[in-house]
């Protein structure tokens, strides 16, 4: 029979909770040996791991396995809103006479330095979950931006034409540029 250490761990190893935040478990076994999971249980997060790992080990990989499941919850609770999908098919419809075709439009946890991208072979457009606090024309942009890689993969000339015909595209970069989520590079030729 397994033995098992049980902890819970609100305020334990630096973590500070808040109403909003998940109560952590910590669920140690002797016959786990390498491996560390994480089971979310209304609003409590279960962690299990090896037993004799040290505070500093446990204090990492419990805010791994918090972090992990925080980003789902959020994904889940982003892409539940069907915004991304409508405005990039009005913006399909307004700017590439319908033509693009987009087989998914979804907000992502995992990019920290881009605020979307495109991989045009797959359709698949991927926004920051960070935009979604950002004003609504900025958010337009964003999806105007990534769209336009469909029928230009670069950041040519025909490319910033076709992305300028989005009304609000010159502020929402001022916007992004002040936050600095973006890059003034824009050559003369309009390629960045």
């Amino acid at each position: 029979m397994a033995t098992y250490t049980i902890r819970n761990c609100s305020g334990f190893l630096g973590f500070k909770m808040t109403a909003n935040e998940l109560s952590i478990q910590v669920i140690r076994s002797k016959r786990r040996k390498k491996t560390v999971q994480a089971k979310l249980d209304g609003n409590k997060l279960l962690v299990y791991m090896p037993v004799g790992l040290s505070e500093k080990e446990e204090s990492e990989l419990i805010q791994k396995m918090k972090t992990k499941v925080e980003n789902k919850r959020t994904r889940k609770a982003l892409n539940g809103d069907d915004y991304l999908e409508k405005r990039a098919n009005e913006f399909n419809k307004k700017y590439f006479d319908g033509k693009l075709v987009i087989n998914s439009i979804k907000y992502v946890t995992n990019q920290n330095t881009r605020r979307g991208s495109c991989t045009p072979a797959r359709g698949s457009i991927r926004i920051s979950h960070e935009l979604a606090e950002m004003p609504k024309w900025v958010l337009d942009y964003v999806i105007m931006h990534e769209i336009a890689h469909l029928e230009h993969p670069d950041h040519s000339r025909k490319f910033w034409n076709k992305v300028n015909e989005y009304k609000y595209t010159e502020r929402a970069r001022g916007f992004l540029i002040c936050k600095e989520m973006e890059k003034n590079d824009i050559s003369e030729n309009g390629e960045q």
